[in-house]
């Protein structure tokens, strides 16, 4: 599976952005999809994630309440909606996919750069 991420930028504290990662098969096939960031000099950390079959989604506390991830199956497409951005959102956001039994994937990122 190949994972491209795009809709980063650089954007005002306060503002929003929506991610999107496309993946190359169909995302039925894939039973866990996620976002992941990593700051300068940081490890990368989990995000949010969401089930493939039934949908249920999790997030870190640091986003909880004002990120959403959502999934399209139809478009092969996961998106991260990113509100109320703050300058410690700064990094390379990642898309990462899992297949059971398969192997697990990882986009190249997108950076997002949140101005004081």
């Amino acid at each position: 599976v190949q994972l491209v991420e795009s809709g980063g930028g650089l954007v005002q504290a306060g503002g929003s952005l929506r991610l999107s990662c496309v993946a190359s098969e169909s995302t039925f096939s894939i039973a866990v999809m996620g976002w992941y960031r990593q700051a300068p000099g940081m490890q990368r950390e989990w995000v949010a994630t969401v089930d493939s079959s039934t949908h249920p989604t999790k997030y870190a506390d640091p986003v909880k309440g004002r990120f959403v991830i959502s999934k399209d199956n139809a478009k092969n497409t996961m998106y991260l909606q990113m509100n109320s951005l703050k300058p410690e959102d700064t990094a390379v956001y990642y898309c990462k996919a899992v297949r059971i039994g398969l192997g697990t994937y990882w986009g190249r990122g997108t950076q997002v750069t949140v101005s004081s």
